[in-house]
């Protein structure tokens, strides 16, 4: 294996297709330990970890020193890396106490290195440091715990709020903005009846939310806020011990972010906005939600887990050996929408509105 410190070269933009259709890349857990050695200064125990486009592996030192080291995936636009790296380090100059992975440099004090191995497109490998805590699909969900996330998930907009890069604008397919672009994807949902159901949010989304967008707030958002990538602390099941996995931020309407955190939160048949209600209440409370954002939340909601579903759907048939992880939010997605079914648009705009004003 041969390591080089090159500049990559610039590459067109990657179409939105192509990175969530490229494979993992290949990189082993012996080639992991060569280069946090030899470029970051880590010797350390290395394991792998669970990944939809990058190589992530756990670097533990000790109990109080671990780390993520990531390797991006071939496909991945370099540019849009940076654009990741950028963002974490101005997270940690604006709010020093949001529990952020942070970016550990490089012997020569770079924040990113290229893998260069002959035959291979060159990769960046980056290190951050790994945020101990139980991820949230773990841990029993409560009203207290849906208003922390909320809390967080407004605090990090904040932070974002000032942030500007030439690649925020990326595009990419897990953005609600392009939710239209997955239609095709439906086809690889094998029931007819849920296949229906994620066709008909889908044309309210197109009917209602799409004409409306330009003129929403917007800004980089971390736009992934599922319960892989928020952690609770081992010791206080109410406490946000991590906010993880910045590979899906994007400049969209602000709102987008709370939509996407919304769509993870628990539902049931006689209230199916319950769950979603305390987390966007809480957030509404730090960072105060326009009206015109409150009418379209509910439609962006659905939207998501349109997504989840259809992306989710295709990628698993693509690539069935990570079909586990893949799917892994797929029936949470499916109750939330037949859930959803049961109300109209008018009932769930007025229920948003309700809990935005401190109802319950």
């Amino acid at each position: 294996m041969e390591f080089k410190e090159k500049s990559r070269p610039m590459t067109e933009q990657q179409n939105i297709e192509s990175l969530l259709a490229a494979a993992v890349p290949t990189f082993s857990v012996e080639d992991a330990h060569t280069v946090a050695r030899s470029v970051f200064g880590l010797d350390a125990v290395v394991s792998e970890l669970s990944g939809e486009r990058d190589r992530n592996f756990h670097l533990c030192i000790r109990e109080a020193e671990q780390y993520v080291l990531k390797v991006s995936n071939p496909a991945e636009d370099p540019q849009v890396i940076d654009f990741q790296t950028k963002a974490l380090l101005h997270i940690a100059s604006v709010d020093t106490s949001l529990p952020v992975p942070r970016v550990l440099r490089t012997h020569d004090g770079e924040t990113e290195w290229v893998l260069n191995r002959p035959g291979e497109e060159p990769r960046v490998v980056r290190v951050l440091t790994f945020l101990q805590g139980d991820p949230l699909h773990r841990v029993a969900s409560s009203v207290a715990l849906r208003r922390s996330i909320g809390s967080h998930l407004a605090r990090l907009d904040l932070a974002l709020r000032d942030f500007s890069h030439p690649a925020a604008h990326h595009e990419l397919m897990w953005d609600l903005k392009h939710a239209s672009s997955i239609r095709d994807l439906l086809t690889y949902i094998p029931d007819a009846a849920q296949r229906g159901l994620a066709e008909r949010f889908l044309d309210s989304f197109e009917m209602h939310v799409l004409p409306i967008l330009p003129r929403l707030r917007a800004q980089v958002i971390h736009n992934d806020l599922n319960p892989n990538n928020v952690l609770v602390s081992g010791d206080d099941p109410n406490r946000i011990a991590g906010i993880i996995d910045f590979g899906d931020m994007v400049h969209a309407p602000l709102v987008n972010d709370l939509a996407v955190a919304a769509a993870y939160q628990p539902t049931s048949l006689d209230r199916p906005l319950a769950g979603a209600a305390s987390l966007v209440t809480a957030y509404n409370a730090t960072l105060p939600l326009e009206p015109g954002e409150i009418d379209v939340l509910f439609d962006l909601i659905a939207t998501r887990m349109v997504l989840t579903v259809g992306i989710s759907g295709w990628r698993a048939t693509l690539y069935p050996e990570n079909k586990d992880y893949i799917l892994r939010n797929n029936p949470r997605a499916w109750a939330g929408l037949q859930r959803f079914a049961l109300l109209s648009r008018a009932e769930a705009q007025a229920y948003l509105h309700h809990a935005c004003r401190g109802g319950n």
